[in-house]
């Protein structure tokens, strides 16, 4: 059995099978599915594997705590799983973090990064956990509302409401204590170091309107990488930029 039938976690795979592949990681709080507006795009040119966190979707929630490192590991175990030894990486908010760090050290298996409303270094440490405390607590349910607001500026919430729903539905499904736990790895992250040590070329990604990981956040990013990275922000976009203007999005990619 290998370590990936070992963690249990939900995948699938699409696309071309003999294409170079990309993995897709998810964002806290949401499934694969966030991925649906890139997928037919990305089936056409990529060997697809998706993956749901740690707690999201079907994949169950071992014990913690968590590390970034294991977060980390567990896309190292799917490709291992699926032997594909390098791979692009497309990532979103948690699952940049998590590309950030493969690229960072394990460089020899990231072809190429997309790192997509994220940060290095969010400095809310105290923030992060007092939503882990949250989760615990109240359950998932009672974060969607503020999420929600981050996630999705509010012409898109007032003129898309139901596919925002579809997203509302996705936090509240996720397991209460792989929230918790995520959130607490999202705020013990400091990448600021490793990003030198990028040399995949990368694409950082931004919503102009993302109060979650404001455009500064991959600017630094960008200047931390600095050659190999290219920086671009996307209008009328907040943290699931990839959502809101999916056309642009996927022309970036």
């Amino acid at each position: 059995m290998t370590r990936w039938e070992e963690l249990g976690l939900e995948w699938q795979q699409s696309g071309r099978p003999d294409a170079p592949a990309i993995v897709l990681s998810n964002a806290l709080g949401c499934t694969w599915e966030m991925w649906d507006p890139q997928i037919d795009a990305l089936n056409a040119s990529y060997r697809v594997l998706r993956y749901n966190q740690r707690g999201h979707g079907g994949s169950p929630t071992p014990p913690g705590p968590y590390t970034l490192a294991e977060l980390g590991g567990d896309v190292l175990a799917l490709l291992d799983h699926v032997g594909v030894e390098r791979a692009a990486f497309l990532g979103s908010s948690l699952g940049g973090m998590i590309g950030l760090w493969l690229a960072a050290h394990a460089p020899d298996r990231v072809d190429r990064l997309v790192a997509c409303c994220t940060s290095a270094w969010l400095d809310q440490e105290r923030a992060e956990l007092a939503r882990a405390a949250a989760a615990r607590e109240h359950g998932t349910n009672e974060l969607v509302s503020p999420t929600i607001e981050r996630w999705f500026t509010p012409y898109f919430r007032e003129h898309h409401a139901a596919e925002t729903a579809v997203y509302a539905a996705m936090i509240a499904s996720t397991d209460d204590e792989a929230y918790a736990l995520c959130s607490e790895v999202i705020g013990h992250v400091d990448l600021r170091a490793d990003l030198p040590s990028i040399t995949a070329p990368a694409l950082v990604v931004a919503g102009a309107d993302d109060p979650a990981t404001p455009p500064d956040h991959a600017a630094a990013i960008a200047a931390g990488i600095g050659d190999n990275a290219r920086l671009e922000v996307l209008p009328h976009a907040a943290h699931l930029a990839n959502v809101e203007q999916a056309a642009e999005f996927t022309a970036l990619l």
